[in-house]
């Protein structure tokens, strides 16, 4: 039995546990209650530093009752939102002090000044939006501690400089405008990592490069606006993978080269706008497969027909395919509801009856051979005349033809014993020889490996027609170039395309895609090349990878090989023959990513009268100047269009504003090594280092304004087989100055009108040939 001293101090005890545990917690929250205090007048005093609440004088009480403050049962700051307050000035670095704000709001409020480093302290901000000021500076995110940010908003101001890469870490971002700002550089791939993202808007800045591949992985990106900038490179056929895009605006950029068709696999896409580029091709019926209300290709070097097979209901509220090349005539099974423009192209015949009783005559200004019930249009002519005139040429034209035919048969019952037929065979086990293969064959293979040209099987477009890869019964693949064009309507014109394509089949080169031979046929026309398997240097220069495959060594080769081809067909085909398209998109690259010229006269195949013809042909950013006032094509132009090449292949990219700047007076600080690739590491090696300096040396050369002082392809090559190295300079000492002005192929006479224009200064100390 327990002693009653026992159950006292039991007692006791039971009493001092409870006294603690009420008076503990008591000191407790009075400790917290101070903390907090503390923090709050911090925060009231930030407030009060940033001086948009001035009237309040000192006084830090109640500040969660001042207009646009709103703050959490702690009585921290959350958000401010500043509608109904006068606010001006700059951003106080005092904002940093507010570290549980979640949402700020100062739109519209004439803000000046650059943006505080101390914002990155705002761990927990949500929303920020400093859109419509006149903020400067640039953008202050360089630690990315802002990881719970889900929508920024920096448009509509004068922030300059480029996006800092680390504003990848910011993963929870669904929302990002800068645009209308002069924001500068290119756009960091490290935006690829914002994988929540869902509207991208950096329209309206000074933002060049390549678009990064890594943004085509944003799988909810429903806008993305990317338009008003100066933006190269290929339209990437990886944007197949924004399976939530909407809208899309690259528009009024210097983006080149055809429009992908896996841009059908974009299936919710309502608005595509890619005007004012330098894109070139047919448009892929896949476009027209999207649920488009607005698609605006205008501005552009689109050639082909407007596909005809369209869903007759495909309706769009705006449709701009103005200033191209298109041909052919208007389909009638798509609506326009809203705006129509297809002025300035080539198209022909009627216009359809829906859309002239619907959109004025300039919807379809500057397409001559159009014809419809609209003014400053001739009427089409009636069907019923049609007929008569069909009937009135096709009578006596039948009558004709069985007379022949009866006289041709009895020649031939008279003469059958001494006719003997020549075989229709391939030749040497190739596809078949020009002169005696049997088209109709030809044909039912093609259409047989390709699924009638299937739009699988098109591995590119160009300006003249789409290539298509093809699996021939032998086994051999090769490259069906499908022509845009037919014209068998003219009388001269079979003879002339095959006149002319035997003496392409008959060009033999290493350098130079072989032509197999060509078809033609009442429903299209095409030619049959050399399957080339790593294709164009254009897309191996586009992508990351296969451009660092690509070693300096490699493009020196290329450009040699290609200087090597185009030789032999200015000096040694009989008659010469000139190019007229040389462009990344047309020196193709077999397996071990050696050059081959293509399309080397296709431009005459197309247009058997063209060496009388006053048109401009070619790739734009690789025309010769002086065709812009001559129109008269010579080899000095294809001479103009490799130098631009030559230093394409060794910069990575089209040279685009080096071109202008040549003709300008050039900056002694812009060093060769400046301009070079930077995916490739500069040479080790010396002989690699005075390799491309003298790839460098031959196409400036090249690109001299006056076509007289441009050496000639075979000079170039020449020198490309000799061991002469022009400049012994260190690669990194070397000035594009002193290339532009080293004399290189100049004799005598043509240095001395040289430096009487003006044109080369004269040799550098440091040169020697």
């Amino acid at each position: 039995m327990a002693s009653p001293f026992c159950c006292t101090t039991l007692v006791l005890s039971y009493v001092s546990i409870a006294l603690v545990v009420t008076i503990f917690p008591t000191f407790g929250t009075g400790s917290t209650r101070l903390a907090t205090t503390s923090e709050l007048e911090m925060e009231a005093k930030a407030l009060l530093h940033l001086g948009w609440w001035s009237w309040h004088g000192n006084d830090t009480r109640g500040h969660c009752r001042w207009k646009g403050i709103a703050c959490n049962k702690a009585g921290s700051i959350t958000r401010i939102d500043c509608p109904w307050v006068a606010v001006s000035g700059s951003i106080s670095p005092e904002i940093g002090a507010l570290s549980s704000l979640k949402s700020l709001d100062l739109s519209h409020k004439g803000l000046t000044g650059e943006l505080p480093q101390s914002l990155g302290k705002l761990t927990l901000l949500e929303k920020l939006d400093l859109s419509n000021n006149s903020i400067n500076g640039s953008i202050p995110l360089d630690r990315g501690n802002m990881k719970s940010l889900k929508q920024l908003d920096l448009s509509r101001n004068q922030i300059r400089g480029p996006i800092p890469p680390t504003l990848g870490k910011l993963t929870n971002l669904e929302q990002l405008d800068l645009s209308f700002n002069q924001i500068t550089g290119a756009i960091p791939r490290e935006i690829g990592n914002l994988k929540n993202l869902s509207e991208l808007y950096l329209s309206k800045n000074e933002l060049n490069g390549w678009i990064p591949l890594s943004i085509f992985n944003l799988s909810r990106l429903s806008l993305f606006y990317l338009d008003s900038n100066i933006l190269e490179g290929p339209l990437p056929q990886e944007m197949e993978n924004l399976k939530a895009l909407r809208f899309l605006d690259l528009s009024n950029n210097k983006l080149i080269g055809p429009i992908p068709s896996q841009i059908g696999n974009c299936s919710v896409l309502e608005e595509l706008y890619l005007s004012n580029n330098y894109i070139i091709g047919s448009i892929p019926f896949e476009v027209f497969t999207c649920p488009h209300h607005t698609l605006d290709l205008s501005h552009n070097f689109i050639e082909g027909e407007i596909p005809q097979q369209l869903d007759k209901y495909h309706y769009f509220n705006i449709l701009d395919l103005s200033h191209n090349y298109l041909t052919g005539m208007i389909p009638e099974s798509f609506r326009v509801s809203y705006k129509l423009n297809l002025s300035y192209n080539s198209l022909e015949g009627p216009i359809p009856e829906y859309f002239s009783h619907r959109f004025s005559s300039d919807s379809f200004w500057g397409n001559n051979y159009l014809c419809g019930n609209l003014s400053d249009f001739s009427p089409c002519p009636s069907k019923s005349s049609n007929k008569l005139k069909i009937v009135e040429i096709i009578l006596p034209v039948l009558c004709f033809l069985a007379f022949l035919g009866l006289g041709v048969l009895l020649f031939l019952r008279f003469r059958a014993k001494d006719n003997i037929p020549e075989p229709n065979v391939t030749k040497n086990g190739d596809l078949f020889s020009i002169l005696n293969f049997d088209g109709r064959i030809a044909f039912e293979d093609i259409i047989e490996a390709t699924n009638d040209f299937d739009i699988r099987y098109c591995i590119g477009t160009g300006g003249y027609g789409s290539v298509y890869r093809a699996q021939l019964p032998s086994g051999k693949i090769v490259a069906l170039k499908k022509l845009h064009r037919r014209e068998a309507e003219v009388l001269a014109f079979d003879k002339s395309f095959k006149n002319e394509a035997k003496i392409l089949s008959e060009i033999r080169h290493k350098n130079i895609v072989k032509l197999h031979g060509f078809c033609l046929h009442n429903r299209c026309m095409f030619l049959i090349y050399e399957y080339m398997a790593r294709g164009s240097l254009f897309c191996v220069l586009a992508y990351d990878n296969e451009a660092m495959e690509m070693d300096w060594i490699k493009r020196v080769k290329i450009i040699k090989d290609t200087a090597c081809a185009l030789s032999y067909l200015h000096h040694d085909c009989h008659p010469p023959i000139v190019h007229r398209d040389i462009s990344s998109n047309n020196i193709l690259l077999n397996s071990n990513l050696e050059a081959c010229v293509s399309d080397f006269g296709t431009a005459r195949l197309i247009d058997p009268d063209s060496s009388n013809q006053t048109m401009l042909v070619g790739t734009y950013g690789y025309i010769a100047p002086e065709l812009a006032y001559t129109m008269v094509v010579t080899e000095k132009c294809d001479v103009y269009s490799f130098g631009v090449l030559a230093l394409e292949t060794l910069m990575g990219k089209h040279p685009g504003e080096l071109l202008v700047s040549l003709s300008a007076s050039f900056s002694k600080n812009i060093m060769l090594s400046d301009i070079l690739d930077p995916r490739l590491s500069l040479p080790s090696d010396r002989r690699v280092a005075k390799d491309i300096v003298f790839a460098a040396t031959v196409a400036f050369a090249c690109l001299r304004s006056n076509p007289k002082f441009r050496p000639t392809m075979k000079c170039a090559s020449q020198e490309f087989h000799s061991r002469k190295r022009p400049v012994a300079n260190r690669l990194q000492a070397i000035s594009l100055l002193q290339l532009k002005e080293h004399d290189l192929y100049m004799d005598d006479e043509a240095k001395f009108q040289s430096q009487k224009s003006g044109e080369i200064v004269g040799l550098h100390a440091s040169s020697s040939t």
